[in-house]
């Protein structure tokens, strides 16, 4: 969704260190999206292997993945499962700027505008049923529940939270909070930097804990007026939100209409803006299906099952994937030997 209201969150920031031990759910398509165009060529495209099939979003999962392992960070990630009805238009938008953006890629090719075929190949990026399977059978692999949400992976994600049966959800985005996440955890990276959008630069980042509480208290607002000013700035499922307004101004409006959400849509002539109402829209996210039928429990490492993907299928260095193994089993044995309670 990647509702635009993450400048009014309350958040703060929290070291490695003070999340050992603890269960973070993950947003599986959203990082694979974020591999997909941050690790690339220097043509700009998405790593491939010999036969030319794209390598990133598995290069990328392997490397953070492992690494928060080794930093005793637990993981499970979901996966969408029926796209909502609601969310089809989305998809269709998607669609169309995707194909824009190949037509703009071939323009930047043929005129050999460098900068321009790094900016728009990031815009032609597509997560396949194929680069989903990949993830999954390397995850198992990695002995990290894997989760197949009834719908969106994030809701998902939220309700295991809500649930107490993880910590938080790890995720950029805010979706998670209008979904009802306790918690979110933004910027999990090792790395510490972040591709800035459609440049070719970094950004020093640090990982960032929301609590849903404190920005419903901070923002003096309840949970309905979240999603109410979520729709307002646009969602999935209200494609833009209401032209005008935005995140601050979008605040005043729901503090000022309280529970009035009848009232504060047709002032704002909502049903100029949208075919669909906007208790259809509000009831989507509020309502949108979890599960309570899934499983956390962690697997061991399969260093075999590793290989196979990593190097066997996707020709990824023995040498590199054999010493990350090492040290990822050093440390899971270390961690064993001294017991939970100690080495955390």
């Amino acid at each position: 969704m990647g509702v635009a209201i993450t400048d009014l969150l309350e958040r703060k920031n929290v070291s490695f260190k003070e999340l050992r031990g603890k269960l973070l759910m993950v947003d599986g398509p959203l990082w694979c999206y974020q591999f997909l165009t941050s690790l690339r060529g220097p043509d700009g495209r998405p790593l491939t292997n010999s036969k030319g099939n794209s390598t990133s979003h598995v290069m990328g999962l392997f490397s953070r993945v492992t690494a928060l392992m080794r930093e005793g960070i637990l993981l499970a990630f979901c996966f969408d499962g029926k796209v909502p009805d609601l969310k089809l238009a989305e998809r269709d938008r998607r669609a169309g700027i995707k194909k824009e953006a190949e037509q703009l890629l071939k323009q930047a090719e043929d005129a050999g505008d460098e900068a321009g075929v790094w900016k728009y190949s990031s815009r032609t990026v597509q997560l396949t049923s194929e680069m989903i399977k990949d993830v999954k059978q390397l995850l198992v692999a990695l002995g990290i529940p894997v989760i197949d949400a009834p719908a969106e992976a994030e809701a998902q994600a939220s309700h295991i939270v809500k649930r107490g049966d993880a910590y938080a959800v790890a995720t950029n985005d805010a979706d998670a909070l209008l979904f009802g996440s306790p918690l979110v955890l933004r910027n999990l990276s090792i790395a510490g930097r972040r591709k800035k959008t459609n440049k070719l630069a970094y950004e020093t980042i640090e990982p960032e804990l929301i609590s849903l509480k404190g920005t419903l208290s901070a923002l003096e607002i309840t949970q309905d007026q979240l999603i109410a000013l979520g729709m307002l700035v646009g969602t999935d499922f209200n494609i833009g939100g209401i032209k005008g307004i935005g995140p601050k101004k979008g605040l005043v409006l729901v503090k000022e209409y309280k529970q009035d959400f009848e009232g504060l849509f047709s002032f704002l002539k909502w049903d100029s803006f949208f075919d669909v109402s906007w208790k259809t829209v509000f009831d989507q996210i509020k309502e949108m299906p979890v599960s309570d039928e899934y499983s956390l429990e962690m697997g061991e490492v399969d260093a075999d099952a590793v290989r196979e993907l990593v190097v066997g299928k996707h020709e990824f260095s023995t040498e590199r994937v054999d010493g990350t193994l090492a040290k990822l089993e050093k440390e899971l044995k270390l961690r064993t030997q001294k017991g939970l309670g100690d080495f955390f």
